[in-house]
């Protein structure tokens, strides 16, 4: 997910990267670069003080063997001393804590299998040092970055990559670099310096060994200010292959947007949602926070009447390839209300009216959710959540004005870590 991390609760949830919305923040809790989604405010973590409670020692985590490559001072991965049935476990207890007013709603979490969950996350926001002559890559703690190279839950590119950069770069007074973010096969350098460093290391020999593992986008970004905002509007720069990728669902995304991990597990989350929105012919569908379109791609193969909104421009531009028959406004949702009341009330109400949102952190904006609850007022609604903190704030609100949770099921994105998401479904009061 970083900037300097002083305390190790925070550092125990900062290997989740990106947050959503606007540009790239830390954000102590979250692994999305920013779902970037990434947000114009650093989201505030409300569950610090129970999900601390999950990353308490059992009796366990005395008896079972660290991952191979797992370094032990990195407090990424909270629960990769569990078993996946005790992290499971674990998780679903306080999501259900959290959320206790509708504990009766839950569905058994969704996960992947125990081979799966290594070697699964292939989006990374690391800090680097240049320490005792070489280049660092990891977290930071006490101002020294812990490196975790050879990470078991990198994907074997992300270590590939991490290797050849930490072996080729200069040193820090030529090459004064702070981050290092790889979003599946786009990398980005971000240099804390207006000045551009000198390119001498980038030569045929590395841009070869780059193609061979996969990574097909190499970026340089320019960030004299890089802090807690890992990402600035400009300074980028394309040193090497394509601006955008293509995922392996045929998604086109760049270097700077959300981009769900567990491909398998996301697209059983979609399902689900569609299931229960069931969109047709004759209904109005609007998908906010849409991010690259993942959703609108599904929808408008059922659903003509198609509208998504979504803050980052990289991500917009990335949708309208993904989702071409959708129409997508670009700005904060709350911004974009008097749009979608338009666009709702131009047409008929020959059918039902669908909401999907997959909001960042800070959930849904009070705005939106008036909207939701006194203009638009859908009759289903799916709701992809990653804090339960806001989570539970909004389903309060819309309980207090017409609607009800009809199903809950938490989704385990990030195995051996403490985050877990969270689909819910809605509709009105019967």
């Amino acid at each position: 997910m970083f900037p300097i991390i002083q305390n190790q609760k925070t550092m125990a949830l900062s290997l989740m990267l990106f947050c959503r919305q606007g540009h790239l923040k830390l954000n102590a809790g979250q692994t999305n670069p920013g779902k970037s989604k990434i947000q114009q405010s650093s989201y505030p973590f409300s569950d610090l003080k129970s999900t601390q409670k999950m990353n308490r020692p059992v009796t366990e985590r005395l008896t079972t063997n660290k991952p191979s490559g797992c370094v032990t001072e990195c407090p990424g991965c909270a629960h990769r001393y569990l078993t996946r049935e005790q992290s499971l476990a674990q998780k679903e207890k306080w999501l259900k804590n959290k959320l206790s007013a509708w504990a009766a709603k839950f569905e058994p979490i969704r996960s992947v299998d125990e081979e799966s969950r290594r070697s699964y996350r292939g989006k990374v926001c690391l800090s680097t040092q240049w320490e005792y002559g070489s280049w660092r890559f990891g977290l930071m703690r006490n101002d020294t970055v812990i490196p975790i190279h050879d990470c078991p839950v990198h994907t074997q590119q992300i270590r590939d990559a991490v290797s050849l950069f930490s072996a080729r770069l200069p040193e820090a007074d030529l090459f004064p670099m702070a981050y290092y973010v790889q979003t599946g096969n786009q990398v980005t350098l971000v240099i804390k310096s207006k000045q551009m460093p000198g390119l001498l290391w980038l030569d045929d020999p590395l841009i070869t060994d780059l193609k061979n593992i996969g990574i097909n986008g190499l970026w340089l970004h320019l960030h004299p200010c890089a802090g807690k905002k890992v990402f600035a509007k400009n300074g980028w720069h394309l040193l090497s292959g394509s601006p955008q990728s293509v995922d392996e669902s045929k998604f086109l995304y760049g270097p700077r947007v959300f981009h769900q991990l567990i491909p398998l597990l996301y697209s059983q989350a979609l399902t689900a949602a569609e299931n229960f929105l069931d969109p047709a012919g004759k209904d109005i569908f609007i998908d906010l926070y849409c991010g690259i379109g993942a959703g609108l791609a599904r929808w408008q193969k059922k659903c003509p009447n198609l509208i998504g909104v979504e803050l980052e421009g990289e991500a917009v531009a990335c949708a309208r390839v993904n989702a071409s028959n959708a129409e997508i406004l670009r700005g904060k949702c709350s911004d974009r209300i008097p749009q979608l009341i338009r666009w709702a009330d131009s047409h008929p109400r020959d059918g039902d009216r669908l909401l999907y949102v997959n909001p960042p952190r800070t959930g849904l904006e009070p705005e939106v959710l008036g909207w939701i609850s006194s203009t638009y007022k859908p009759d289903r609604m799916a709701y992809l959540s990653c804090s339960a903190g806001t989570l539970r704030r909004d389903l309060t609100h819309l309980a207090a004005t017409g609607y009800e949770v009809i199903q809950i099921t938490p989704y385990d994105f990030f195995p051996q870590t403490l985050h877990v998401e969270t689909m819910v479904f809605l509709g009105p009061e019967t």
